[in-house]
């Protein structure tokens, strides 16, 4: 098998230097090239023929937002956004024109080094399709769907597990569902540090229901997202409330979607809803089977939408899914259960 071919794409020649010296330090990967702007990446990745794209967001002469959107168009290849946290924002716009996923600039230490470069090798064997106009697009909120709850709550919660290709799986999860969703919503979405009230932020835009970065003590109420931030572990605690829990410095996984479905298991069980989306490792397997285990119902996302069918496909071996679903189809089923209770 031949080395993974990257081309680097940043308007500061440090950064590309730093991206590069990280890479190199690997025997297989290869850097093909490198561009300063977006113009500049289009046409190399056309000449080049990389495996995979890394792209810095702002840039003189076209952003990496129009660089990806045509490269996704004429020439697809899989993207990595690696930019600031300042750029948080704008960086989920990128997800919905067809990138991967997102990091933010790498730091000189042997941790950062090997996870950048795990994500790389990742990302490199994904195959993506050609879009005119971008590969996806941020999906619109639904037709209000049925049943209408009015105020009508019920007592269950949706626990959800996400990593790679999560931000876009669930930009669709959450455009189903109604604004008087009589449920709270917790999710676990593996993110690096200070990128995720940019996600929520993204987020808002697709859905109806009240997205929220959650915080410490905070009491869950239906009709309301509360995301992990990845700073913290966050469990549910038997009052109902919000625990944000410190990581370990050996944590694998930021946040823990282990210890969040594991969590709320324990506090909901038969009335827990567990959801295991697109996502590289086994983080949540063992809690969704904790959550199947105190009588929950369990779904994962289908291997066909998924972007890394590795989470989602560790769970599904384990015998604990109760359904395999498309990911647009999930919101729906989820509604009609909880509809019924």
């Amino acid at each position: 098998m031949g080395q993974i071919r990257v081309l680097v794409v940043d308007d500061s020649s440090l950064a590309r230097e730093l991206i590069t010296a990280i890479l190199s330090t690997d025997k297989d990967i290869m850097i093909v090239g490198e561009a300063q702007d977006g113009r500049e990446a289009v046409r190399k990745t056309r000449e080049l023929k990389p495996d995979i794209v890394t792209m810095d967001i702002e840039m003189p002469e076209m952003n990496g937002l129009e660089a990806i959107e045509h490269i996704m168009a004429a020439h697809a290849v899989p993207i990595l956004v690696v930019t600031t946290r300042g750029d948080a924002h704008t960086a989920y716009a990128a997800i919905s024109k067809g990138a991967l996923d997102l990091v933010q600039k790498p730091d000189v230490n042997l941790d950062g080094a090997k996870e950048f470069i795990d994500k790389i090798k990742l990302l490199s064997k994904i195959r993506v399709i050609t879009h005119i106009g971008g590969r996806r697009a941020v999906k619109d909120i639904k037709e209000q769907p049925k049943p209408v709850f009015g105020n009508k709550t019920v007592d269950r919660i949706v626990a959800v597990a996400s990593s790679t290709g999560g931000p876009e799986a669930l930009s669709v999860l959450l455009s189903g569902f109604p604004e008087k969703f009589p449920c709270p919503i917790v999710i676990a979405q593996h993110i690096s540090d200070g990128f995720v009230q940019g996600m929520v932020e993204w987020l808002k835009r697709t859905s109806r229901l009240n997205v929220k970065t959650a915080s410490d003590g905070e009491y869950i109420n239906p009709g309301t997202v509360y995301v992990s931030p990845s700073e913290k572990h966050m469990e549910i605690t038997v009052d109902r409330k919000i625990a944000l829990v410190e990581r370990h410095p050996k944590d694998i996984y930021r946040p823990s979607c282990d210890a969040l479905l594991s969590s709320v298991a324990k506090v909901y069980g038969q009335r827990s809803i567990g959801v295991i989306l697109t996502g590289m490792g086994s983080d949540g397997a063992m809690g969704i089977k904790k959550i199947k285990g105190a009588g929950g119902l369990t779904i994962a996302q289908d291997e066909k939408t998924s972007v890394v069918f590795g989470m989602n496909k560790a769970a599904i071996d384990s015998g604990c899914v109760d359904k395999i679903l498309p990911i647009d189809e999930i919101g729906d089923d989820i509604i009609s259960i909880v509809g019924k209770a």
